[in-house]
């Protein structure tokens, strides 16, 4: 598959299957959030892998809806200010890296078939409390993380013409 192809076939998954992620699909994800690029390749960010058996209670705190820990694994990426490139204007990129990491993860689970679906809309006191997360590592966006039990539906975008800057 190419990457026109990948782009296209990824959907924000909302139903999951509770098959069990093999061990080699989950290593091709993280890996893949491993080699994401970041601003001088600091790598500002922490991953946070969930098993979601038996959570589903703590995992409502994080974010309501039942479909989120329904999928057998919950990833996380935090970043960390502290160890994140700044501009010389004092913007800290280290979101940015997080959020450039999030979606190599999401590519790299539609390549192999699993479903994911990105979610920023979480309690952020909670997810602290839930994940024991130190001090600096800032949650930025979860993913359940399994396979779909539900189909793509079409998707709606916002013609090249609204989005692009022609100068």
């Amino acid at each position: 598959m190419n990457f026109s192809e990948l782009v296209a076939m990824r959907y924000s998954v909302r139903d999951y299957r509770p098959d069990p992620v093999d061990e080699a699909d989950l290593a091709m994800v993280l890996e893949a959030a491993r080699l994401a690029p970041t601003a001088c390749n600091k790598q500002p960010f922490r991953l946070v892998l969930i098993r979601t058996h038996g959570r589903q209670e703590e995992l409502q705190r994080i974010y309501g809806r039942p479909w989120f820990g329904a999928a057998p694994l919950v990833l996380g990426v935090c970043a960390v200010e502290a160890e994140g490139w700044v501009r010389r204007d004092g913007k800290n990129h280290a979101e940015i890296d997080a959020a450039i990491v999030m979606d190599h993860i999401i590519m790299a689970a539609t390549e192999r078939g699993l479903g994911t679906c990105w979610v920023c809309n979480f309690d952020p006191v909670a997810t602290r409390e839930v994940l024991h997360l130190p001090d600096g590592v800032e949650p930025l966006a979860f993913t359940p993380l399994g396979w779909p039990a539900d189909q793509a539906r079409a998707k709606v975008r916002k013609p090249l013409a609204e989005l692009v800057l022609n100068r």
